[in-house]
């Protein structure tokens, strides 16, 4: 696991689409959502905000998870201050304590760079869920179908 590298700016693209929460049975929405304007403030022009924060886990040469944070106005947004954080791991490496590793990684970098809070957006139903509980994250507010979760740092 390491620092996101300029040159992988680009695959943020790819590994938020593969964060989109899919139910099953349900069929997944095109490549190309990552476009509206909803999903762009995640990756447009990310490394050139100074609180643009990254991270990829990799296997054999190849990334297989990322995780990064920014302040922005996205569905996890609660106030100019709170960085949102966005992640997703290859389906075939979840379940093995990526994301686990991911995540206590950023939260780490976050609390030295003097965040005191970090937020994130997550379906009802993402069984990501019970890993933000278990590191900490409360739910700071809810809709029909997601968390707004919170976590002091």
């Amino acid at each position: 696991m390491r620092q996101i590298k300029e040159c992988e700016y680009p695959l943020l693209d790819e590994f938020l689409y593969k964060a989109i929460y899919i139910p099953e049975n349900e069929v997944a929405p095109p490549k190309n959502i990552t476009k509206i304007p909803e999903l762009q403030v995640y990756i447009k022009d990310f490394g050139k905000l100074k609180n643009d924060i990254g991270f990829v886990a990799e296997f054999d040469k190849k990334v297989i998870g990322m995780i990064w944070a920014r302040i922005m106005n996205d569905y996890g947004h609660i106030d100019d201050e709170i960085p949102s954080l966005a992640m997703s791991v290859d389906k075939k490496f979840q379940n093995k304590g990526i994301g686990t590793f991911l995540l206590k990684k950023i939260l780490e970098e976050l609390k030295k760079k003097n965040y005191e809070k970090v937020s994130l957006s997550v379906q009802k139903e993402n069984y990501a869920v019970k890993l933000y509980k278990k590191v900490g994250f409360k739910v700071y507010e809810e809709t029909s179908e997601e968390f707004i979760m919170l976590l002091e740092l």
